[in-house]
């Protein structure tokens, strides 16, 4: 089942949840809806249910406009983060409830209702607990639960708000790989909501990145992560460190200071690269210089934060753990992969290959310049 949300906007009162949202799911699609707390995921994740309804703006089921059906006409599996399971209902009695209790023109017969539960329950590897209570199982389990009651009425698009969210990170990590698997057997049209980039990155096709009630990027986990198109997605997806600069002759300045790094326009811009796409610099030539502040191990790998350029601004980058790095050492380095932003008017002061200090009005990073990669001259 395709779906299709066009210009949606949803407002609590004065308050703007969501703001020209639009949006294209294809059929049997996984699509992560990602941002943080108030970013408009969960809203979004409602009007598809039907829980809520748009301000303006339409919401498609393939080409039928749904925008004012109920939940119960739209055949929607829902999976809440807190399992909602009935506490009174067996494992076996909560898979088969959405069945059970359908019109009667249209409910299965008991026993076929029994059969196909209990193909779930064995799908959702959960076979010799269906006569358990959901107070009898793990947190793990009682999602699965949740999920094969969800699936059973064979819903034309599943939505899962936070479905791991209350499980700690060993049984989350095991029910990602477990779900994919599940969606992959299924082919639901299948959209759930999170905060969890890790999450969002290893299993959807496709990411939709919000902010602020509106959609920030979307595209598949690679090209959000590789290819921010705004500064909000590199902040949030990834590890980043930013730093204020100027492109000027084909080069990359910080303040006064050659970068090394070459570029093919002029002007303010931020640039981002992440920790680990860095190579320390033995030699003499131009680059980022920065004083050692603090020092940890990272896993294979040793995270140091430096404060680079007068300024003193704060970035991070991974070296190999055998390289020593003392407080206040002087670490030379340059980015092998990078993503500029140019700026238009940006409020702060800014130094200039030239030594002149300007401060121009404000205003906000426009879209990526260039994704460098690799990036050194």
């Amino acid at each position: 089942m395709d779906l299709g949300i066009q210009n949606v906007n949803k407002a609590f009162g004065a308050t703007a949840a969501l703001s020209d949202v639009s949006l294209t799911i294809r059929s049997g699609e996984l699509i992560a809806l990602l941002g943080p707390s108030g970013s408009g995921k969960t809203t979004l994740l409602r009007l598809i249910a039907g829980l809520e309804s748009p301000t303006a703006g339409q919401v498609f089921f393939g080409d039928e406009e749904a925008s004012g059906k109920p939940i119960q006409q739209r055949q929607v599996g829902f999976v809440f983060q807190h399992y909602a399971l009935f506490r009174h209902m067996t494992v076996l009695e909560n898979v088969s409830f959405g069945l059970s209790v359908r019109p009667r023109e249209s409910r299965p017969p008991k026993r076929e209702i029994e059969m196909r539960a209990r193909d779930l329950i064995n799908m959702v590897q959960l076979t010799g607990l269906e006569h358990r209570y959901p107070a009898q199982l793990s947190g793990g389990q009682r999602q699965r639960v949740a999920l094969a009651r969800a699936m059973a009425i064979e819903p034309k698009v599943l939505l899962l708000d936070e479905p791991f969210g209350a499980l700690d990170a060993q049984v989350r990590k095991d029910l990602r790989h477990w779900l994919r698997e599940i969606h992959d057997q299924t082919g639901h049209t299948t959209v759930f909501v999170t905060h969890d980039q890790e999450e969002a990155l290893e299993l959807a096709d496709r990411v939709v990145v919000m902010n602020e009630g509106r959609i920030e990027q979307i595209g598949s986990p690679d090209e959000v992560y590789d290819h921010p198109v705004v500064p909000f997605v590199h902040r949030f997806i990834g590890e980043a460190s930013e730093l204020p600069v100027w492109m000027d002759h084909g080069q990359i300045w910080l303040a006064d200071q050659p970068t090394g790094l070459a570029c093919d326009q002029s002007g303010e811009a931020l640039l981002f690269f992440r920790p680990h796409q860095v190579e320390l610099v033995e030699d003499a030539s131009p680059c980022l210089v920065g004083k050692v502040m603090a020092s940890r191990r990272m896993a294979g790998t040793r995270r140091l934060e430096l404060a680079v350029g007068t300024d003193g601004h704060h970035v991070e980058l991974d070296i190999p753990l055998a390289h020593a790095a003392g407080q206040q050492q002087e670490i030379r380095f340059r980015p092998q992969v990078f993503t500029l932003f140019p700026l238009m008017e940006t409020g702060r002061p800014l130094t200039r290959p030239n030594g002149a200090r300007v401060l121009l009005p404000r205003s906000r990073a426009r879209g990526a310049l260039r994704h460098y990669e690799p990036s050194c001259s």
